[in-house]
């Protein structure tokens, strides 16, 4: 009997902010992963990467400031770094944690890339924000080199688009690992952006939402059921309200109008709704699972988290 198959996205909560706070961080996650695994799920992880390569992006700046020999860094190479360090520690924690119940699987992390459409309404509307906070003199050199930059912390910050996910390239090699019962983890941080140019591929100055990569990737191995984890045991209306009212259910229609009210905030909330309804589609079978990272078990048993279908 085929395993079912499920794409798990992992949230801030899931690694930290700091190198020391993602240690501890992946071996709680770890835990929650083998859980599932135990369960007997086959399953394919991707995860958040926003402090991480806020980081990389500052430092490399830094450097460059202080070494003015070496190029910048493009936001792509910084997204690909940000994958190869939390994918490091996921991996090797998931595989400590699985050797110790006695359950021998590899574990792999795929640098991936995410195909972008060049002519998306984000490059034109850029609203990301990343990077260190800069001086108003380095801000107009950032301009001058054709980059964006917003007023923000005291001073100016870089801002790039959020294009959508449109492929994913390596996902021949991820379907390939998953298919013979391997942990994946993929499309960290939303994957690298890249223009497809011809037979290349250019890295694009952008950022791709997570979870609608995350959910782009369970559509394309065609997973039974996509698991996103928060910080939150359920979705709520009314979110931090009087009249705050948790979900344990919702349907894709209820999904549509309730992000038409503006139920969901930008940037926490709304990807994931986002991402669950473009995964479901008009499936029947296809189910999306919200809740906590240490509600993970108790959501797959029915007993927490909010469950949306057709």
């Amino acid at each position: 009997m085929r395993k079912k198959r499920i794409v798990i996205a992992l949230g801030h909560e899931a690694l930290g902010t700091t190198l020391p706070d993602q240690k501890v961080a992946a071996k709680k996650t770890a835990k929650a992963v083998a859980d599932l695994i135990e369960a007997g799920y086959q399953v394919v992880i991707s995860h958040s990467n926003g402090p991480q390569v806020g980081m990389i992006h500052t430092a490399m700046s830094e450097f460059c400031k202080q070494h003015p020999e070496y190029t910048a860094t493009p936001m792509s190479v910084c997204s690909a770094m940000s994958q190869g360090y939390i994918g490091y520690d996921l991996q090797n924690e998931i595989r400590t944690e699985l050797l110790n119940r006695g359950i021998y699987k590899t574990v792999s992390t795929i640098l991936t890339q995410v195909c972008v459409d060049p002519y998306d309404e984000a490059f034109y509307h850029p609203g990301k924000v990343i990077g260190r906070v800069m001086t108003k003199e380095e801000a107009e050199a950032e301009e001058k080199k054709g980059n964006h930059v917003v007023e923000e912390g005291g001073g100016f910050r870089r801002i790039v688009a959020a294009p959508k996910p449109m492929d994913i390239v390596e996902i021949d090699a991820v379907r390939a690992l998953s298919d013979a019962d391997q942990v994946v983890i993929a499309c960290g941080g939303g994957g690298i952006p890249v223009l497809v140019q011809a037979n290349k591929l250019k890295g694009a100055s952008a950022v791709i939402e997570k979870d609608l990569a995350a959910g782009k990737l369970a559509e394309l191995l065609e997973a039974d059921m996509f698991v996103i984890l928060t910080g939150e045991d359920k979705v709520c209306l009314n979110y931090n309200t009087a009249k705050e009212k948790p979900l344990d259910t919702m349907t894709v229609a209820q999904a549509r109008s309730y992000m038409e009210e503006g139920q969901f905030e930008e940037g926490t909330i709304l990807p994931k709704i986002q991402a669950a309804v473009d995964f479901i589609g008009d499936s029947a079978v296809k189910t999306v699972v919200i809740t906590r990272i240490d509600k993970s078990k108790e959501a797959m048993e029915g007993i927490t988290g909010t469950v949306i279908r057709k």
